[in-house]
């Protein structure tokens, strides 16, 4: 796993916090000092944080569990959504739709009726259909698409959801500490930082900083994922050799019980 550069999270704007009068003091721990009536963020403690989250994401990642990203701000969601497909992972840009984790079942429904109208266009039962209901039908999955159609391939609840800007994914929060899913997240000087499990302290309004950050934080997670890959071609390979070594032992006792007949 590649170390964070200071010289790069500085270049991108990481380190800029809110104005000071707008500060939580629970983030005092993670701010340098303040220039300019704005709190400047530690940004050696910002890449510490990207390191510990970035192992403990890369072995989530390896163990076969998703990651569910969350940043519906405009500033972030095309990176998340770029970033998070790059990856392979389930993401939320639109509006959260509440009970996304805590009523898992019944989003998992919503999921399965926009399979189901897949499903009516391929086998030629939506062509039937009078023109008013195609209409109708044709809205319903656009609009399950835009809002759930980036975690059309999460069939269980994460392991543990991706936060850009904790005050306005707090209903995300709320739902993952509920369920004791881990939660990871940048955090801004305006922001508690206490109900996130791995805090990175950082600007989360400028792009490039999201763009800098998530980049550090999906390149742990590609990592896990190839040695995830790397262990079962491993496994494989190790399992074909036994059943190599076994079909002689195999043939030879099928040999001597023919020869005691």
């Amino acid at each position: 796993m590649a170390n964070v550069d200071i010289k790069e999270l500085l270049e991108n704007g990481v380190h800029f916090g809110h104005l000071t009068r707008k500060w939580n003091p629970n983030m005092a721990p993670y701010i340098y000092t303040e220039r300019n009536g704005v709190h400047i963020i530690d940004l050696y403690k910002t890449a510490a944080k990207i390191e510990d989250a970035s192992k403990a994401l890369q072995k989530i990642a390896n163990s076969g569990r998703k990651i569910l990203f969350v940043a519906t701000k405009k500033q972030a969601k095309d990176i998340v959504a770029e970033k998070a497909s790059s990856v392979n992972m389930p993401y939320i840009t639109e509006r959260w739709p509440g009970g996304m984790l805590t009523n898992f079942v019944t989003i998992r429904k919503a999921v399965k009726k926009m399979a189901s109208i897949d499903r009516m266009k391929q086998d030629g039962s939506f062509d039937a259909l009078s023109k008013r209901e195609k209409l109708q039908i044709n809205r319903q999955r656009e609009k399950l698409d835009k809002n759930l159609g980036s975690i059309a391939d999460m069939t269980r609840l994460p392991g543990a959801i991706f936060i850009v800007d904790i005050k306005k994914e707090h209903i995300a929060i709320a739902e993952a500490q509920k369920l004791n899913i881990p939660i990871f997240a940048m955090v801004d000087t305006n922001s508690d930082p206490r109900p996130v499990d791995f805090v990175i302290p950082a600007n989360d309004d400028a792009s490039k900083s999201i763009d800098k950050v998530l980049s550090y934080i999906t390149d742990a997670i590609a990592e896990g994922l190839a040695d995830r890959k790397a262990d079962k071609e491993k496994a494989k390979v190790e399992a074909e050799k036994e059943v190599t070594k076994e079909a002689p032992k195999a043939e030879v006792a099928k040999e001597e019980a023919v020869e005691e007949k």
